[in-house]
């Protein structure tokens, strides 16, 4: 870029801290910002358009346009250019904007005697907060040197705009980060929880967006970029021989770092007047708008690592590392894009809730707070950028909605449920040593699912009968290296330590799918639900497998033992699990180890296959657990982490019911013991149904426990069997409807 346009640009950027810095209102501000673009770029109009919601932008302030369109003139997100420049975050530059896909024409501005057009997004951190615009009478295609001038002037805009320097009166001018905001996402853990904002990973605030001098700026950036450097290096040496998957990671950090592009065009900004955090940030701010329109997966996640990068040499700069002095609230709600197994356990059971952007509901995240029993909202698009430590947050787990510094009358309503909630709880305790037995006499297991010894507490607290499902995958999530056997014989001896004389139905490492090992190479699979997972990853890759049963059997020490395999499709794969473990119970019995008094060895029953497999398989298995989330996704064809279809398929739909009564009635059959085990298992009104076409054990989280028995103390079984069997004659999809108002008809 020319010298001159460089000294141009900072002299630009220059008096715009100038009139910034001056003590004057919002308004001020932008109008007297507004003619100083557009005596600098030589144009009669210079616009600035802010986002009065996340749909609409309003005119703010101009010089060249009819200054009663301003705070008047609206467009909706893709209308005219301006909004075809808010739509796509990209620059629109024409010399014949009348002619230029998408015009718009707004009479009240008079804008109808300018020919050229150049707007450009006004984002930070690849969120967009407006549009700035330039507009004159001649017929002229800014150059691109002009175009990149306008979009640092843009980005200081956004800085300081994020910074509350232009607050004034209406929407488009209020106050960031003070104004109630809902969102909503997905349930990935139910329950409801009020608390203050605690963030994961701090917001890096610029508040020097512009220097006076380059050089001064290139070595701070050089000096920190060297800073950062060392630190991968040093990262990459301690990884040592770790897994491949880490080291990958660590070396695109290293490109990165070492990118000469990357400097160079940082080096740009400075040079028309950013200072180097500025320059940084713009750079973090492009990437992450690429990521948004990327779809290949490589490529994301190493636009996920130059932002990471960016993030780190931020800190660098700035000297605002994650530890930011600020104390974690006493009812803090975790508020984070992701976040991993280990970091979230480190937290422990102290946070109230969660919150991400990004996550699924089965990822590790998610399996981790249903092990502690923390609300969780996944999918909570912006809230990173939007929330400050310290804000008062209320989310809720059951319907996927986080309330961000709430108004009153959501206040009120919010605290009113959970006193409902608490009102629940009380008389749930009250029946917590009863049986779940219904009014025709009718007695059903209740049992909770774990996966961490800090579970083990809720066996009592909950009423629960035993432990349906302990996942054991959880203890290989949260390393960086494969566990001894040692340790897990010692933890799996805990666990029944725990349980005493209760019952601890252990399944083996169920992998792949969304839960791959840090330190197991991820397998490039199109669609891994349907892929190398659970007991396929087992029977291929037998070392670990069988390491695992040697755990399991020295961990029972002489004592009673369950243990069942995930994910089996046909009855061959049973056989052949079944197999390995003979050959571990041979090996310790050669060993002189102290076998199980009693072993039952199931399966988990997650794919429709399995429920028409032959006779002999239900005879063979030692007892069933019908896997309720994987199976109700595989038997609609609906992906349990595709929030467009998931909600769509019905657990009480008639053709589901249909096949699950298959199931039991084979099971009776064979007198093969058979239980349900998922989210659906502790929803009240879908665990009626489940024990009137037959269920007799469900497995669920200890909290749903309570309000599950409570119904089924209050119902007649055979009674809903009927309403289930007229819905089936009727024709009904699903016998939802007519199990609630048979419900209420009893209440």
């Amino acid at each position: 870029m020319a010298q001159d346009t460089q000294t141009e640009s900072r002299k630009l950027l220059q008096r715009l801290r100038d009139a910034l810095a001056e003590d004057s209102a919002g308004q001020e501000r932008l109008d007297k910002i507004t003619h100083l673009i557009a005596t600098s770029m030589g144009t009669e109009v210079c616009s600035i358009y802010l986002f009065r919601d996340e749909e609409t932008l309003e005119l703010c302030a101009t010089e060249g346009l009819n200054a009663e369109a301003v705070h008047q003139t609206r467009l909706r997100v893709g209308e005219g250019l301006v909004g075809r420049v808010a739509r796509a975050s990209k620059v629109v530059n024409t010399d014949d904007a009348p002619s230029a896909k998408g015009f718009r024409f707004m009479p009240e501005t008079g804008e109808e005697i300018y020919s050229s057009f150049c707007g450009v997004p006004v984002q930070r951190l690849g969120d967009n907060l407006g549009v700035l615009v330039v507009q004159s009478k001649d017929k002229r295609t800014f150059s691109p040197d002009e175009v990149y001038a306008l979009e640092v002037v843009a980005m200081v805009l956004a800085e300081m705009t994020e910074l509350g320097a232009f607050v004034g009166e209406g929407a488009a001018m209020s106050a960031l980060h003070q104004q109630s905001v809902m969102f909503r996402g997905g349930c990935a853990q139910e329950g409801t929880a009020e608390g203050h904002i605690w963030l994961h990973e701090p917001r890096v605030v610029v508040t020097n967006p512009i220097a006076d001098d380059p050089d001064v700026e290139n070595q701070r950036l050089s000096d920190a970029v060297d800073t950062l450097r060392v630190g991968v290096d040093k990262m990459l040496d301690g990884a040592g021989n770790g897994d491949k998957e880490q080291l990958q990671v660590l070396e695109a950090y290293r490109m990165f770092a070492n990118s000469k592009g990357w400097m160079r065009r940082m080096e740009q900004d400075i040079a028309q007047g950013l200072s180097a955090e500025a320059a940084v940030e713009k750079e973090q701010s492009t990437a992450r708008k690429r990521m948004e329109q990327v779809s290949d997966a490589y490529l994301r996640e190493r636009l996920h690592d130059l932002d990471d990068l960016s993030n780190r040499l931020l800190r660098i700069l700035t000297g605002q590392g994650s530890a930011t002095g600020a104390d974690m609230p006493a009812d803090p709600i975790l508020v984070a894009r992701n976040i991993g197994p280990g970091e979230l356990l480190e937290y422990g059971r102290g946070l109230r809730g969660i919150v991400l952007e990004e996550g699924s509901v089965g990822s590790h995240a998610a399996i981790v707070a249903r092990a502690l029993a923390i609300p969780l909202v996944i999918h909570a698009e912006r809230v990173t950028t939007e929330a400050l430590n310290g804000d008062h947050v209320m989310i809720d787990g059951d319907q996927g909605i986080v309330h961000l510094r709430p108004d009153d009358s959501i206040v009120t309503a919010f605290r009113d449920k959970i006193a409902m909630e608490a009102k629940a709880q009380e008389r749930y305790t009250s029946i917590r040593d009863k049986p779940a037995t219904t009014i025709d006499v009718q007695t059903i297991n209740l049992h909770m699912n774990a996966g961490l010894m800090a579970d083990l507490p809720s066996l009592t607290s909950s009423g629960a009968e035993g432990v349906g499902l302990f996942r054991t995958e959880l203890q290989f999530l949260i390393r960086n290296q494969m566990p001894r056997r040692t340790e897990l014989a010692q933890l799996y001896s805990r666990v029944m330590d725990a349980a005493e004389d209760k019952r601890v139905v252990f399944r083996t490492l169920d992998i792949g799918s969304d839960k791959v090992l840090p330190y197991m190479a991820p397998q490039d699979e199109p669609n891994p639900a349907l892929g190398w997972r659970a007991v396929r990853v087992a029977l291929d890759k037998p070392g670990v497998m069988r390491m695992q049963l040697q755990a399991l059997l020295r961990g029972a020490n002489g004592r009673p033992l369950t243990v069942m395999f995930p994910f089996i499709a046909q009855f061959d794969e049973y056989r052949a699990a079944r197999a390995e473990m003979d050959k571990a119970i041979e090996r310790e019995r050669i060993l002189g180890h102290p076998l199980p008094s009693s072993l039952d060895v199931g399966a988990m029953l997650e794919t429709p296959s399995l429920g028409f497999a032959p006779k002999r398989f239900f005879e063979e298995v030692d007892f069933l657990s019908i896997g309720g989330n994987d199976l109700k996704q595989f038997f609609f064809a609906a992906d349990r982490e595709n929030e467009r279809v998931r909600r769509r398929y019905d657990t009480l739909n008639v053709s589901f019911l249909t096949f699950l009564e298959g199931i039991v009635n084979r099971c009776i059959d064979t007198n093969t013991p058979l239980s349900f085990c998922g989210e659906d298992a502790g929803r009240p009104i879908e665990a009626v149904c489940l024990a009137a076409i037959g269920l007799r054990h469900l497995s669920m989280r200890p909290a749903s426990i309570g309000p599950v028995k409570s119904l089924l103390r209050r119902v007649n079984l055979a009674e809903v069997k009927e309403v289930i069997d007229a819905a089936r004659v009727n024709g009904d999809q699903s016998v939802r409807p007519a199990v609630m108002a048979y419900l209420r008809s009893q209440s």
